[in-house]
């Protein structure tokens, strides 16, 4: 199966309702296949400066997350207004007068930032607060910090391996996951040199290093690091906290500095995936392969049409020099 890379490309996509988004370093591209062909929508990127403090490690890693996390929800709305199955749907009259009070644009920046803020608080709640809550009430038995974090983490991947699994066998959702498979083999084809057409596409594998999913891997294993050392310091700076041990005051407190932490659990988890997208050898293989593992449940196999997709996506975002989109 062809899928060398000749070079590593920082475009990368999200799927979307009978569609794709491509992400390039000036241009977004939102490409949705209609009763009446493909609807392409291009955009410019606002691109920071190198020398902005949001682009500085650390904390850029949090700014990109959340500047992702915005554009894939107006992409995905987007797309759903663009679908041949919500074109004939009329508004509801919640919809129509919500519009008529704020005017389109605020209305659709409201609807944006509810959807953003209900995203991440579901995440937060079903990967970190009940993990963090269950994972608390072992400290009856268990005293090691560091234990303790581990059956968090456990408790946590376990959540997420079968939200994953229930999710990629929903009817619904198998369209959308071979989209997202169309979306990796497309720049397998353009990271491999090869001419971007529907049989050199389809010959790649659906599975990329660089993906989202591989990323939220990288955030679960992180955030069992990074809360074991930080729960550690935070007992040895406080001694009378860890006298508190297995009371409600102790888990609260716990809970609530570990909530505090996630910022910087996804900022360390975006310079790991940065530096392994990066390099290539057996030790940046070994850690993309849990998450090149789960992406046999978020991708399925595209169809040509699909493809076609990708590739029209794709074409829209390339650099006018190349090599610009280097990772």
């Amino acid at each position: 199966m062809a899928n060398q890379e000749k070079f590593k490309t920082m475009i990368g996509g999200q799927a979307l309702i009978e569609g794709l988004m491509m992400r390039g370093p000036q241009k977004d591209a939102i490409v949705v296949r209609g009763k009446e062909g493909l609807t392409v929508e291009v955009s410019d990127r606002k691109v920071r400066p190198k020398t902005s403090p949001l682009t500085w490690p650390i904390i850029r890693g949090p700014v990109s997350f959340f500047d992702a996390q915005i554009c894939g929800v107006k992409a995905l709305m987007r797309s759903a207004d663009l679908s041949p199955e919500q074109a004939e749907e009329t508004p509801s009259k919640f919809d129509q007068w919500l519009e008529k009070k704020l005017g389109d644009k605020k209305f659709q920046q409201l609807l944006v930032g509810f959807a953003v803020a209900m995203g991440l608080g579901l995440s937060i709640v079903l990967f970190f607060l009940i993990p963090m809550i269950l994972g608390s009430f072992f400290d009856r038995w268990i005293e090691s910090t560091l234990l303790l974090n581990l059956v968090e983490g456990v408790i946590r991947i376990a959540l997420f391996c079968v939200y994953i699994i229930l999710v990629s066998r929903m009817g619904e959702m198998k369209r959308v996951f071979a989209y997202h498979g169309a979306e990796h083999k497309t720049i397998r084809c353009y990271e491999a040199g090869l001419p971007l057409t529907v049989e050199n596409v389809r010959q790649q594998t659906r599975l990329h290093p660089r993906c989202g999913t591989s990323f939220l891997l990288v955030v679960m294993i992180i955030s069992i690091l990074l809360f074991s050392v930080a729960s550690s310091l935070l007992l040895a700076v406080i001694p009378a906290l860890a006298a508190m041990h297995g009371s409600f005051l102790y888990r609260l407190i716990m809970i609530t500095f570990k909530l505090l932490l996630l910022p910087l659990v996804v900022a360390f988890s975006y310079e790991i995936n940065r530096w392994v997208g990066r390099h290539d050898n057996w030790f940046t293989h070994a850690l993309s392969a849990p998450g090149m593992l789960f992406q046999k449940f978020t991708t399925n196999e595209p169809d040509d049409s699909m493809i076609e997709v990708g590739i029209t996506a794709l074409e829209a975002v390339l650099p006018e020099h190349e090599g610009d989109d280097r990772w």
